[in-house]
């Protein structure tokens, strides 16, 4: 479905109704497969066929869905994911081992700075983060010979830093290595990161592509640009025989277009078992359905209360990249020029305790562990989802302590202001 607008890809990509078929996506509710010999099922374990036989590998109602985001991106293969957090893990964890190094960006969610500082540093895997503002010199000083993978957010959570893509792309690939970004704030109807350099990209589907607060999930999208066997040496789980998987080498048989996504379902789907349920994805459909209606809205509102803040004597400081004064304002005009997202950041003079105490007041907007749906929420990062990182890590991510992360619904726009200013007052 290339050669249609996005628009009518959200609507109508990832599946086609034969004659008599359902018009909606089936939910295909079913663990098993049945097959009428050992033989049919033993070819889908060779991958010599294309099916099902267990759905926590792969299931129809999940692959349609994957293909339509696939689409939107303009990639060649994708696989939905339980949640963004088994997301961004499979696709570092896909081509990282122990002895891997990855480059980040400081300026990320907390949960995947802790995954990636953390949890896979247990695995053996290091990280160098470095500033997304940093120097090329910087930059390319960051990357070692183990190096396997770059990592950035395009609209980082919470800071609403905007990554340079084509940089960070121009400097994954003079190593020798992919760019995977996430791209779940702005999703593909305001930045396909593909389309800048990206090799892989990432999505929370819980958040605007759901949009309803209904679903949680993710999404894995290859580009199928990267040359995996020009770079052999770094990545022998794609490019040297499977001895898990029937001494397969997934480059070769699968080429760019279809290696990484065969290898991340048949190894790590296999083993972890990270799968999106068909209930989830479908729900996920339907808020793919109206994403392209619904983003311009987001990005009205946000853009709306983010000039209200900056013009309002209580507030110290306000990150939201529509803004011309935003620091990210041109970067956000290169590869956002339709806006970014809803969500709008900003530090309240009084620190954490006037934080806390505006939030108290809110009537409309609610304090949840969310963001990016259907209707307005708040919280203070520092105490919640990025409670596990020190104040120097805080700091480095460009999240005060009294950061106030603010997602804008999509409510009338004059009553959202009303709820803000009276909180304020």
């Amino acid at each position: 479905m290339t050669e249609y607008k996005i628009n009518t890809k959200c609507v109508q990509a990832g599946y086609t109704p034969g004659n008599g078929e359902p018009r909606q996506i089936p939910i295909v509710q079913s663990t098993t497969f049945k097959y009428n010999t050992s033989e049919d099922m033993g070819k889908l374990f060779d991958l010599e066929a294309s099916g099902y036989f267990y759905t926590r590998l792969q299931n129809p109602t999940n692959d349609y869905v994957a293909a339509k985001i696939a689409a939107l991106e303009g990639g060649t293969a994708a696989m939905l994911t339980s949640s963004g957090q088994a997301a961004n893990f499979f696709a570092l964890f896909n081509i990282c081992e122990c002895g891997s190094h990855i480059v980040s960006s400081s300026s990320i969610y907390g949960g995947t700075f802790n995954l990636i500082s953390v949890t896979m540093a247990k695995m053996g895997i290091t990280v160098t983060f470095v500033d997304p503002d940093c120097t090329d010199d910087e930059l390319n000083a960051a990357f070692q010979d183990n190096t396997r993978a770059v990592f950035g957010e395009t609209i980082a959570n919470p800071a609403l830093t905007v990554l340079d893509i084509e940089r960070f792309a121009k400097a994954a690939h003079a190593h020798g290595v992919p760019l995977i970004v996430d791209n779940t704030f702005p999703t593909p109807v305001n930045c396909r990161p593909i389309e800048w350099g990206a090799d892989i990209v990432t999505h929370s589907t819980t958040k605007y592509m759901d949009g309803h607060g209904a679903a949680v999930g993710g999404c894995i999208v290859d580009s199928g640009k990267f040359d995996w066997m020009a770079h052999a040496d770094k990545f022998p789980g794609l490019c040297t025989p499977d001895d898990s998987y029937h001494g397969i080498t997934y480059a070769e048989k699968f080429g760019n277009g279809g290696a990484f996504i065969t290898k991340a379902t048949a190894q790590l789907m296999r083993d972890f078992g990270s799968i999106q349920s068909p209930q989830n994805a479908f729900i996920l459909n339907l808020g793919l359905e109206s994403l392209h209606v619904r983003m311009p809205r987001h990005v009205e509102n946000g853009q709306a209360v983010a000039e209200f803040l900056e013009n309002h004597p209580k507030v110290e400081k306000v990150n939201y990249s529509g803004l011309k004064s935003d620091k990210y304002y041109h970067t956000a005009q290169k590869y956002l020029p339709n806006g970014g997202c809803g969500v709008v950041s900003f530090v309240i003079k009084g620190g954490r305790a006037a934080a806390e105490a505006f939030m108290k007041k809110l009537r409309l907007a609610a304090i949840e562990t969310h963001v990016a749906d259907a209707r307005t929420c708040c919280l203070n990062p520092a105490t919640s989802t990025h409670r596990q990182m020190t104040e120097a890590q805080l700091e480095a991510a460009g999240i005060p302590a009294g950061l106030v992360r603010m997602s804008c619904g999509l409510e009338d726009k004059e009553d959202l202001i009303q709820d803000i200013r009276q909180a304020l007052e």
